[in-house]
């Protein structure tokens, strides 16, 4: 099997769909969170130069200089591509639809008197974000072997780092009913995470663990705040959370100047969550 391939910005991938005129070649694009780039996919058996010109005819159209590469990927990989059309699915209140294939964390918890249902913008982009992460299906797969949760709340992002995978997972939260929670929740998903009571900025500070993945699910001002508390314990990556979206560019510029880069972000509602980089 043969691809067909360029690198383009974000935004001209819409474009190119549209103006693209391949006949029977199918043009499909994808995003590694890693690299800032989208790359035009066009996958097929022969024809590979009939391809190649369709896709840097529309590259003109568009105007992108973008060089075009021809690779041969394995069949195996070719087989299986339809797999990435077929997720689980809620189908009715009582019957969830999982492709046999398919690694899926399914975390049963009660919030109580805790933030974090899952439902809110900022806990679910944390929650793409850790998924993403933790998965196996990327290109360019990394084992995380640990998380730090910043607020945990009900605990639901560390539960659901460590269903997916991610060995050790410790969590703390400034009050005490959220650290209950977050204990009581992880016990019914039948996991093992350390919980602990604390507060970033605390008089009597806490010596806290460094991991692979910190994710600060707390106000854009605290994070601004407590800028030199949370950096020292980023060994990798860090999601930062919580964060109405005309504060971002502020909060993002405190953790660059700490020798941070943004990898990507995500924006639902009013909320912006941002993924950084060591």
């Amino acid at each position: 099997m043969l691809k067909v391939t360029c690198s383009v910005d974000e935004s001209k991938v819409n474009p190119l769909f549209e103006v693209f005129d391949g006949g029977d070649f199918i043009l499909s694009s994808y995003r590694d969170i890693e690299k800032p780039l989208a790359e035009m996919r066009i996958f097929c058996e022969e024809g590979a130069e009939e391809a190649k010109a369709a896709l840097e005819a529309a590259l003109r159209i568009v105007e992108v200089d973008a060089p075009v590469a021809i690779e041969e990927i394995a069949d195996q990989d070719w087989k299986f591509a339809y797999r990435r059309h077929f997720k689980t699915e809620l189908v009715s209140s009582r019957i969830l639809v999982q492709p046999e294939w398919e690694d899926v964390a399914v975390i049963k918890f009660d919030p109580g008197m805790a933030f974090g249902t899952g439902k809110h913008e900022t806990t679910k982009a944390c929650l793409q974000f850790i998924d993403e992460l933790t998965s196996a299906s990327t290109p360019t797969p990394k084992s995380y072997t640990s998380l730090l949760d910043m607020g945990c709340g009900s605990g639901i992002l560390s539960i659901a780092a460590k269903k997916l995978g991610v060995e050790k997972v410790v969590g703390f939260d400034v009050d005490q009913d959220a650290v209950d929670s977050s204990v009581e929740n992880a016990a019914k998903n039948g996991v093992e995470i350390e919980f602990f009571k604390y507060g970033l900025g605390a008089k009597v500070k806490k010596a806290l663990p460094t991991a692979d993945i910190v994710v600060a699910n707390i106000l854009g001002p605290l994070l601004i705040r407590f800028v030199d508390e949370i950096v020292p314990c980023v060994t990798d990556k860090l999601i930062i959370s919580g964060i109405l979206t005309e504060l971002y560019p502020e909060v993002l510029a405190a953790y660059e100047a700490k020798g941070l880069k943004e990898v990507s972000r995500k924006t639902i509602g009013e909320w912006t969550t941002g993924l950084l980089s060591r």
